[in-house]
């Protein structure tokens, strides 16, 4: 069998194998998160989230709302060299993200259970 004969049929069983994938997997909500930071971020947003004071004062003045939370625990970023991932109890991670032209960034403590928001800035 000559070489274009090995790689016409290679390339055709991986492009029935792509489909067959995409057949099943395609309705389902299934996610590849296997990044150090898309699992601690998809490991927050199951959780219950509580805020701190200081933070609802800061989404009040800045109008941010729970919404615009949500959607930098999806799409935002974990900064693991200014997190704290050495405790045993709660780890305290800081995540970054952008909404409207604004960088939020914040300090979550993730326990057990609950994920407490601890700070919440706005950089320009």
């Amino acid at each position: 069998m000559r070489l274009a004969q090995r790689l016409f049929y290679y390339l055709g069983g991986f492009a029935i194998g792509l489909i067959l994938l995409f057949f099943f997997l395609g309705g389902k909500k299934t996610s590849c998160d296997y990044s150090p930071s898309a699992r601690v971020l998809k490991n927050i947003r199951i959780k219950e989230r509580v805020f701190s004071e200081q933070v609802l004062s800061n989404m009040d003045t800045y109008r941010i709302d729970t919404a615009d939370v949500s959607y930098v625990l999806t799409k935002g970023s974990v900064d693991f060299s200014k997190s704290n991932t050495k405790l045993d109890s709660c780890k305290t991670y800081f995540i970054e993200g952008n909404i409207e032209e604004k960088t939020i960034t914040m300090f979550i403590e993730n326990c057990d259970s609950i994920a407490r928001i601890n700070i919440l800035e706005i950089l320009n």
